[in-house]
């Protein structure tokens, strides 16, 4: 095993957490769960893998769950990956991470490697923007950055590493499932978008000392430009560019689903939302957030 712990954070995932942990097995040292309650047989069968489960109620925050995690977990290894449910490691990487990661150099604190969605069972490898992530970093010396959407893991020492190959996000759940949820999502990105608008909401963990990766950076430019084109319209081209321009046609009935559904129908939905907020509040930062309050049960002010 290498000298890593895998860190999973986990709600109601019987149907993805055995295929999580048998992979997470392949290059961990330890496994821990962070569960928010789970009421079907998560924990059961996490235990029953040898994997060490820790409980900690679900504040609605990604970043905050996970940063408790890495607080508070008893963690002795050099490294460790986050990992969700969901998701497991190509056999690729895993050769790589256990090729590379015994002589990477001291100044190399967090490794991006690139995930690839499975929709429907298939790999969509055509239309999507590549999704380089830091995934794998040096304990004590990363934490994930408050944000509405898009969280990032950020290093307080170092710098980070690109490697080769790939990790699976591969989701089990019905497309009603991931409808609902991406409908949840949407509120989230209206109003991440509207932050960077209007800039009505404060900064958390920012400062000079931590240090993104480059394709974080390239992806949080990219979404400013992206705010700044007009409502719908930007929608619109952003599907057209992604299903023609990066051949997202190429990949069947799955692909056009996954590029109509998630590049296009959910990225309207989140236009949906900002003109329904702005047509009731304008660019008034205090009648948005009681806006949302009121609306979407989401409190901006903690």
């Amino acid at each position: 095993m290498l000298d890593i712990t895998t860190v999973i954070l986990t709600y109601n995932e019987e149907k993805h957490i055995e295929r999580c942990i048998h992979n997470a097995q392949l290059f961990s040292r330890k496994i821990y769960l962070v569960d928010s309650y789970s009421t079907d047989r998560t924990c059961e069968i996490a235990e029953s893998l040898g994997a060490i489960v820790y409980q900690n109620k679900w504040e609605n925050n990604y970043a905050r769950q996970l940063n408790w995690g890495l607080s508070n977990l008893p963690i002795e290894t050099e490294w460790v990956f986050r990992l969700d449910a969901d998701e497991y490691l190509s056999d690729a990487l895993i050769s790589e991470m256990t090729l590379k990661l015994p002589n990477v150099p001291l100044e190399i604190s967090g490794i991006v490697m690139e995930r690839k969605m499975i929709f429907l069972g298939r790999i969509i490898n055509k239309g999507n923007i590549r999704w380089n992530m830091l995934r794998l970093f040096r304990n004590k010396k990363s934490f994930c950055e408050e944000r509405w959407m898009d969280e990032h893991m950020v290093l307080t020492e170092g710098i980070s590493q690109q490697w080769q190959n790939c990790f699976y996000d591969d989701n089990l759940n019905s497309l009603g499932w991931w409808i609902n949820k991406h409908n949840g999502y949407a509120i989230r990105e209206a109003i991440d978008m509207l932050n960077i608008e209007l800039k009505f909401l404060p900064e958390k963990g920012q400062d000079s000392s931590i240090s993104m990766s480059k394709d974080a950076k390239d992806k949080r430019g990219k979404k400013e430009k992206y705010t700044s084109m007009p409502l719908f319209w930007r929608t619109f081209i952003y599907f057209i560019y992604r299903y023609v321009f990066k051949f997202g046609f190429t990949e069947g009935k799955e692909g056009f689903l996954w590029h109509f559904l998630q590049g296009w129908w959910y990225r309207t939905l989140v236009d949906a939302k900002i003109f329904e907020i702005k047509k009731h509040c304008g660019n008034d930062t205090l009648k948005i957030k009681a806006y949302i309050l009121d609306n979407y049960r989401i409190d901006l002010n903690k």
